[in-house]
């Protein structure tokens, strides 16, 4: 097992809205500085262009800090799985996350099943393992259907309880219900505060520790330590209204305070 920082834990800093967003190589060197062991590289979609001497510069990059690799994407189509199992035997990865739809691409159960059965048996040839992560899109209980059908020990859930409050599934019964599949964690911690005269709620990121997450409840569950199964900082940081500097600054405290509490925790 190990911990590590995805890629979402630089939302801000990677978007749009930076005046100059940062490099991958600068995401990997903060991970190294921060202690992280693994570097989750999810929904970037500027990897899907590297050539084979950009990845292999990337994977250099990761060797020399001490850095393990991960990938993420979204969606099941054969082929586009397939392109992230070349990338992950030209970058090391041993685990690929997924989510079963995508804009274009939302596959019932009964299709989900049928093209998941036809590209594992590639992933578990290459000793990768596909995770498909819970979100609000599609109820535990059909991705655990998929899960179980499929039948494979490289295929299993990328767990992220907080993911799922959207479908009104409470995070603890995300996590039993998926604890036996687990293949690796986003560990983000999420809580409701009340809006401007109390019409509603707000439901996003918070510090970790600070909110509805039980971490200890769901590392209890899952025994990451005993599996091997690394647990990946990410964040929910809603923009601030200082602008960019102080939503960055955040973003970095946030990020430094997760990885530092994991580490603690061993």
């Amino acid at each position: 097992m190990a911990y590590g920082i995805s890629t979402y834990a630089y939302f801000w800093r990677i978007s749009a809205r930076a005046p100059r967003p940062m490099t991958l190589t600068e995401m990997l060197t903060d991970t190294a500085r921060l202690g992280g062991q693994v570097f989750q590289i999810c929904d970037y979609a500027p990897i899907e262009s590297y050539d084979t001497e950009q990845l292999a510069d990337l994977r250099a990059t990761a060797d020399g800090l001490g850095l393990r690799l991960e990938l993420g994407t979204r969606g099941i189509r054969p082929g586009h799985l397939r392109k992230y199992l070349d990338m992950a035997g030209e970058l090391g990865v041993t685990l690929v996350r997924s989510m079963l739809n995508t804009a274009d691409h939302r596959p019932d159960t009964t299709e989900a099943v049928a093209l998941l059965k036809e590209a594992v048996p590639r992933y578990a040839d290459a000793g990768v393992t596909l995770g498909l992560e819970t979100y609000e899109q599609v109820a535990t209980d059909d991705l655990m259907t998929v899960v179980r059908a499929v039948d494979s020990p490289h295929l299993g859930v990328v767990l992220d309880p907080g993911n799922s409050v959207a479908r009104l599934e409470r995070p603890a019964d995300v996590v039993a219900a998926t604890a036996p599949h687990v293949v690796n964690i986003h560990v983000k911690d999420f809580a409701f505060t009340r809006r401007d005269g109390w019409v509603g709620f707000t439901y996003a990121g918070c510090p970790l520790g600070e909110g509805l997450l039980d971490y200890d409840g769901m590392i209890a569950a899952v025994r990451p330590r005993e599996s091997g199964i690394n647990q990946i900082v990410e964040h929910w940081l809603p923009w601030q209204d200082e602008g960019y500097d102080a939503t960055a600054r955040l973003e970095h405290q946030w990020t430094q305070h997760s990885i530092t509490t994991l580490l603690r925790s061993k």
